[in-house]
């Protein structure tokens, strides 16, 4: 098999995930109403990514190099699935600017709203959230412009 075509198999995979999580958030709203799905579904979410953070304990001492390494090297395609730019890595912490995100992409090719764009972002980004706090860092993710989902920045600084 091609390195197109495998690199073309990883993006539809991505894509898949993002419809996943949408139709079994559907679901659970239907069932359970917006905020309990939103509350159940980022708890499960969260485990994932307090899982993922296992990966990144040993940075957690104030190691913000060997954490973007590591971290950024995760990232499938070479990084170019999530296109990012470290914009701070020094003792006081590593901050991380993503310029692409395939689940939003799916989700706007699904023609949903911004709004439910973003309700879908916070839902998802939430495996940020359990990934650095679980290897023991402090951790926030914004969006730049302020306000806006056009690009996701992560914040990580020791705890």
């Amino acid at each position: 098999m091609s390195e197109e075509k495998l690199r073309e198999e990883l993006y539809a995979a991505n894509e898949n995930r993002a419809i996943f999580y949408k139709r079994i958030f559907d679901a659970m709203v239907e069932e359970f109403g917006l905020e309990k799905a939103k509350e159940v579904m980022k708890r499960g979410i969260y485990k994932r990514g307090e899982e993922i953070g296992q990966n990144f304990k040993q940075y957690a001492h104030g190691d913000f190099a060997g954490l973007r390494d590591a971290f950024i090297g995760h990232i499938p395609d070479g990084g170019k699935m999530f296109a990012p730019t470290v914009t701070r890595c020094d003792e006081g912490g590593l901050d991380i600017e993503f310029a692409n995100c395939p689940l939003k992409n799916a989700w706007i090719k699904m023609g949903m709203s911004d709004e439910d764009c973003a309700t879908m972002c916070e839902v998802a980004g939430i495996v940020d959230y359990g990934t650095f706090e679980g290897a023991g860092f402090d951790f926030q993710m914004t969006a730049l412009p302020e306000g806006s989902k056009d690009t996701c920045y992560l914040r990580i600084r020791k705890k």
